[in-house]
């Protein structure tokens, strides 16, 4: 699609702070939260979600979460206070089930009440590091704090804290036997803009074969005809350009029998028969046939 096409409001960070600070939230995202449980020098457990917060590394396994500073008066909040004097964290990976409690966990209670109580989640210890779990959490991550980066002393600042994960727990009904995650059945939630949230459910998971795997021809080396289609959209040219080579047509393809009956109906090359093709292609890369939707391509 031509770009000119595109109708765009622009907004300048330093001019436009405050209309930037709700729409961005909006726009990057879902962001997976950081359900971090802490602890002060004292002993006073601090349980709060963050939803900036995203894994950062493999080796060794590294997650970054942000404690912004209050944007009313720039001070800084308990889990941030707590790390500065005992350097460990958990990150408790917040699911559908316990999206309420967590959200309840926000609340900005006195440093000297457990949010564990008032939000009613279960604490259970750490293997390595002083703060406790959640139990109710199907994933939770014991970490060392490697390092505090301040982004700067204003009101809704920044502050990277940079955890190592020490150790990893999962619930066992959520692994397979060779220890990979069910992933439909995490059921995970994440943070959009405003109140808003999301639900990763089994009806919205979908699958993008990596193009790591092949060295696909591009998008630019699609034939014309194709490439310039008033029907297929940019997620279906992506998926016909990762491919290592451009399909030949086989003979198997005129055994089509909804391709043929096209061919009954419209002219041979015609805008007709190119749209009835087209959107014949659609359907199959829609429903991962890919290989028949080129053959059904290469047939015009």
């Amino acid at each position: 699609m031509n770009s000119s096409s595109f109708d765009t409001v622009t907004f300048e960070s330093s001019a436009d702070k405050a209309i930037i600070d709700n729409l961005i939230k909006y726009a990057i995202a879902p962001r997976p939260i950081c359900f971090a449980s802490t602890i002060d020098a004292a002993g006073n457990v601090n349980l709060s979600p963050f939803s900036y917060f995203n894994l950062m590394a493999h080796q060794p396994p590294i997650c970054v979460f942000s404690p912004l500073r209050r944007m009313r008066d720039g001070s800084t909040k308990h889990t941030l206070d707590n790390i500065q004097e005992v350097n460990e964290v958990v990150i408790n990976i917040v699911n559908y089930a316990m999206v309420q409690q967590q959200s309840l966990a926000s609340t900005e209670y006195s440093k000297e009440l457990n949010e564990f109580d008032k939000s009613g989640f279960t604490p259970i210890p750490s293997l390595h590091v002083r703060p406790p779990r959640v139990a109710e959490s199907p994933v939770q991550l014991e970490c060392r704090v490697r390092e505090v980066i301040a982004l700067s002393d204003e009101p809704g600042a920044g502050n990277l804290v940079i955890a190592e994960v020490l150790y990893m727990h999962v619930h066992r009904e959520l692994l397979h036997k060779n220890n990979t995650i069910k992933q439909e059945e995490l059921d995970l939630v994440a943070r959009l803009g405003g109140d808003w949230y999301c639900r990763v459910t089994n009806e919205n998971l979908f699958i993008v074969p990596k193009p790591l795997r092949s060295l696909g021809i591009g998008v630019d080396q699609l034939p014309e005809s194709i490439r310039l289609s008033k029907v297929l959209t940019g997620n279906h040219l992506g998926l016909l350009a990762n491919v290592e080579s451009l399909p030949v047509l086989e003979q198997a393809s005129q055994e089509d029998k909804y391709l043929n009956y096209l061919r009954l109906n419209f002219q041979q090359g015609s805008p007709q028969l190119t749209q009835k093709v087209h959107e014949y292609a659609a359907q199959l890369l829609d429903t991962e046939q890919l290989d028949k939707a080129w053959q059904v391509l290469l047939s015009l």
